[in-house]
């Protein structure tokens, strides 16, 4: 599933699901544009050492995904965008009755309308050259619910909507939109997680993966980085160029529930 020669653009990607994605692009030979909202030595630093070690040219852009002009100004940077992975995303759990404005709309902004931004931007690009995919990163949570997640989940539904929208518009040229739904996946920000959740339900760690962390997954096992990423490749793979407005979970069995 050779990717040379493709630019891949992947928000949110200084770390976890995003990171692992462009990795996994540049590995299949797509240059790759990292972004978030930080401008750090060590950003640039990943764009370099993905640079190295696959042959692949690789940026560091920053963006704010909450920012409408800076969606667009980071497709428009990046000068090719034949790939675009929409994966930035925030998270607030709260009551709905209780839930941060403030919250809600950064969540709706970064996790829903920051793909449509990039996503307006980054079509005529792909038109352009004749080629083009859009991967969204949804979320179990795209296609079913849990309490006090209200705003993620509108936004994770809305982009599940969105993308069946992008694939109807582009369905009879050679660009395909997708959604990747992943369950829990076994990123830094949740091996952090782990000691605090043991300590506060006096758990052993297996047993805290297995039976909180875990309780809505079926194969109990975490979805990696690397799955999530190999899942993305395929997308744009020639093998996948009569799938498009369709979700793909990789969710352990969470929502065949």
């Amino acid at each position: 599933m050779s990717l040379s020669g493709k630019t891949a653009v992947v928000t949110g990607s200084n770390s976890g699901i995003g990171l692992g994605i462009a990795w996994e692009m540049a590995r299949a030979g797509a240059n790759v544009i990292l972004n978030s909202f930080t401008d750090r030595d060590e950003d640039h630093a990943l764009a370099r050492e993905i640079a190295d070690q696959t042959g692949v040219e690789a940026r560091y852009i920053r963006a704010d995904m909450s920012r409408g002009d800076d969606c667009r100004a980071l497709i428009e940077q990046a000068g090719s965008c034949d790939i675009l992975v929409n994966n930035a995303g925030i998270q607030h759990v709260a009551p709905i009755d209780q839930f941060p404005v403030e919250k809600w709309d950064a969540i709706i902004a970064i996790n829903l309308t920051s793909a449509f931004h990039t996503t307006a931007a980054a079509l005529p690009k792909m038109r352009a050259a004749g080629w083009g995919r859009v991967v969204n990163i949804a979320s179990a949570h795209g296609l079913t619910a849990s309490p006090y997640k209200s705003a993620y989940i509108a936004a994770k539904h809305g982009i599940v909507g969105m993308t069946k929208t992008v694939a109807l518009e582009t369905a009879e040229e050679p660009i395909t939109a997708n959604a990747i739904c992943p369950g829990y996946v076994l990123t830094p920000l949740v091996e952090a997680q782990i000691p605090d959740t043991m300590k506060e339900y006096d758990m052993s760690r297996d047993d805290v993966v297995r039976n909180v962390m875990l309780a809505r997954q079926p194969s109990k096992e975490f979805a990696t980085v690397e799955q999530l990423g190999g899942t993305a490749v395929f997308l744009c793979s020639d093998a996948a160029a009569q799938i498009t407005g369709t979700t793909i979970s990789v969710d352990g069995g969470w929502t065949a529930l």
